[in-house]
């Protein structure tokens, strides 16, 4: 059936745009931002999921600010022309990998806000996300890009406003699209796999320089993708896209200091090899975890794909003590970090997924909290201290 985008030259197929390239209900589009002061003062998150075969569109934004996590969800059927509005939410693509605008309008919730992102970096393709079944089945299969950039606008909570200033709340922003479980699962006959996740993932901000992590392993530590990334601002009209500024880095380590009774960092130190100034170290303290469920990440109501009719909006607020943190609606986290690199001084996330053991590091069971203490990778921590 044909959209409107169907007047533009972007086919990649005999198909019309709106045609899915698969029937498997887990195929996905999304959007996805975060934002926090330079400071570490407060973080936000927002997210955008398109489901073309569910039929299904949800989106949500959350702020922690003082101790809460403040979240408001929206979820309906996906409009065939692919649109980017859900109840009070919307996103507006300004300027494709430079400019994008994100609201939500004011609403019974009282929680809304207009956030405008400005990319300060060339957007990246990460590895691509790929892994099957011991039968071969395709499990997940994702691309995603990841941009750094920073924010103006403001949000309003219960009344209160507060000022984004461009100048003190950077970001990050990433879109991803492909195969991966979402919604209500099909039931099947064949065995599980063993649910088995260790994710590491550290967009961070220096100013004038910008890293990348990301890390996926196995129970007893090997990687099945890894990426470290060293990356410098856009110059003036250079494009928003390609490798422009952007050094590869290999020689992949960390350390991490475990909050005990939890599966999240209390403080990190991750180190690479630059290709231009050599072994570099970044060192990391935590200021807060944000819950990811508080934009819609295994939600127990509001999660990714769910079915909500044509549209149903809510709203939670949760302080951050209250949590519980070996939950399972709670264990995929962003912790709000600062870090220093050399004579640098930063900000930006360490996002974790840890599910099941890890060998390495010393988790155990599948939800089993740390003992607490430092964890090293599978290869020994080579920088000095």
């Amino acid at each position: 059936m044909l959209s409107p985008f169907d007047d533009y030259p972007i086919h990649p197929s005999a198909d019309p745009i709106a045609t899915p390239a698969t029937g498997d209900p887990n195929h996905y589009d999304r959007y996805w931002f975060n934002g926090h002061q330079r400071d570490g003062g407060f973080y936000f998150g927002a997210a955008m999921g398109h489901y073309p075969v569910r039929g299904i569109i949800d989106a949500a934004f959350s702020l922690v600010k003082d101790g809460v996590e403040h979240s408001i969800f929206a979820s309906g059927a996906m409009p065939l022309d692919r649109a980017t509005t859900v109840g009070p939410i919307r996103i507006e693509v300004t300027e494709p990998m430079r400019t994008i605008r994100f609201v939500v309008e004011p609403n019974e919730h009282d929680i809304s806000c207009d956030l405008t992102f400005r990319a300060t970096t060339v957007a990246i393709e990460e590895p691509r996300q790929q892994r099957r079944s011991p039968e071969g089945i395709l499990l997940t299969d994702h691309t995603r890009l990841t941009q750094w950039g920073s924010w103006e606008g403001a949000v309003v909570v219960d009344g209160n406003e507060l000022r984004i200033d461009p100048g003190e709340v950077s970001g990050t922003r990433d879109r991803s699209w492909g195969v991966r479980p979402v919604g209500e699962q099909l039931q099947v006959q064949r065995q599980p796999m063993p649910f088995q996740v260790f994710w590491l993932w550290a967009p961070l901000h220096f100013g004038d320089r910008f890293t990348h992590l990301a890390l996926h392993e196995y129970e007893d530590g090997r990687r099945w993708l890894e990426s470290a990334l060293i990356l410098d601002p856009i110059p003036a009209g250079a494009s928003p896209y390609g490798k422009e500024g952007v050094r590869e880095c290999h020689d992949i380590d960390y350390e991490l200091e475990w909050e005990p009774g939890r599966r999240e960092i209390k403080r990190a130190r991750l180190a690479f090899h630059d290709p231009v100034e050599g072994k570099t170290l970044v060192e990391i303290e935590k200021v807060l975890t944000f819950r990811m469920r508080g934009i819609g990440y295994w939600h127990p109501h509001w999660g990714h794909g769910s079915f909500h009719g044509p549209l149903e909006t809510g709203r939670e607020s949760i302080r951050l003590d209250d949590f519980d943190p070996i939950d399972f609606s709670s264990i995929h986290i962003q912790n709000l970090v600062l870090a220093k690199m050399g004579d640098r001084r930063g900000v930006g996330v360490v996002e974790q997924i840890h599910l099941g053991p890890h060998q390495p590091t010393g988790l155990t069971g599948f939800l089993d909290g740390h003992p607490g203490g430092i964890g090293q990778g599978s290869t020994p921590f080579t920088v000095s201290r």
